[in-house]
């Protein structure tokens, strides 16, 4: 089944998309907050991984000084080790234009940008102020629209930000508006710290859907209190069809204390496809790509289904290992 049905006896709902592009950012939002140093070489395994599980948009890395972010120098690298076919939109993060000259010469032809929807995150995340964020970005987005680029743009704490509360939705509007305005071609809005919930998330994006069309409008939850699929439904409900996500649920925010891991992609696409939403996506590819991502980390990933896929494995491998072996 890769549509979705009417309101009959499966309990589908006629209203909602038939099929939905997942943006994959384990590479760049999941690994900048690991600790243990990741090889370049297992990145890019990594992300070869994601493309063979059939992702079609995948964040790779970010141009953002190393200072900031060490686990992420290579990006560079990164960039021009990835060789995937050209069906696949990759993208790295960008901060001003001395990243985007990077993102450049590595050749990506899609950039994200960032900024906040609160003025104390946007100084604790880039120490500028929201008006001074909107200006550098759109000194970069003209440059990038001048050289062909699409523009991706995430704004993060749509919903409630760690150090100010609830955000106005009118001053989220106001951001999109900026946004939109520098030529942006889609936009992420992010409930940075996993707050949000589903009436707030239908509400804002009929707020906003006043300013952006549906169909460059995406979502990008964190799992932090337990929400980020019912918040996905709401967003389906709502007309969406972008949603970000990150394998095994990888990644946080370090500039919002309490922030848990991204959803986990496997637990979106396990949702979706359930619910006979297409994604393109191989669910079983998917958790090898999970597996090489524990591996390559030394640790096990937060993501629910992953968990219970790779418990499965273990089991139904210690029971062929139990089994008499037959003799000649």
């Amino acid at each position: 089944m890769t549509g979705a049905a009417g309101r009959d006896g499966d309990g589908m709902l006629e209203h909602l998309p038939k099929k939905v592009r997942v943006v994959e950012v384990g590479p760049r939002d999941g690994l900048q907050n690991e600790e243990k140093h990741v090889a370049t070489t297992d990145k890019v395994k990594l992300i070869q991984a994601l493309a063979d599980a059939g992702l079609k948009s995948i964040e790779i890395t970010s141009f953002v000084s190393p200072k900031w972010i060490p686990q992420l120098a290579d990006g560079l690298e990164v960039a021009r080790a990835v060789q995937l076919p050209s069906d696949i939109s990759v993208s790295a993060l960008v901060p001003n234009l001395k990243g985007y000259e990077s993102a450049k010469e590595a050749g990506l032809k899609q950039i994200a940008l960032f900024m906040s929807a609160s003025e104390s995150h946007s100084k604790k995340n880039i120490n500028k102020s929201i008006a001074e964020a909107t200006q550098a970005l759109s000194e970069v987005a003209q440059q990038a629209k001048k050289d062909g680029k699409s523009i991706r743009c995430y704004i993060s704490v749509v919903f409630e930000c760690p150090y100010e509360g609830a955000v106005d939705p009118a001053q989220v509007v106001g951001i999109v508006k900026d946004v939109v305005a520098m030529g942006v071609d889609e936009i992420s809005l992010g409930d940075t710290i996993g707050a949000a919930t589903p009436n707030q998330v239908i509400a804002l994006v009929n707020l906003l859907k006043k300013e952006v069309p549906l169909d460059k409008m995406a979502l990008h939850f964190h799992d932090t209190r337990g929400t980020a699929l019912a918040n996905v439904l709401a967003g389906l409900e709502a007309g969406i069809t972008i949603f970000d996500s990150s394998l095994g649920g990888l990644g946080g925010c370090p500039y919002a204390p309490g922030a848990a891991g991204n959803l986990a992609t496997e637990d979106l696409v396990y949702m979706l496809q359930g619910m006979g939403i297409d994604t393109g996506i191989n669910l079983e590819k998917l958790v090898d790509a999970g597996q090489l991502a524990e591996q390559i980390l030394g640790k096990e990933l937060p993501g629910r289904y992953l968990k219970a896929t790779l418990a499965g494995r273990a089991k139904q491998a210690k029971k062929a290992a139990l089994q008499p072996q037959a003799t000649a």
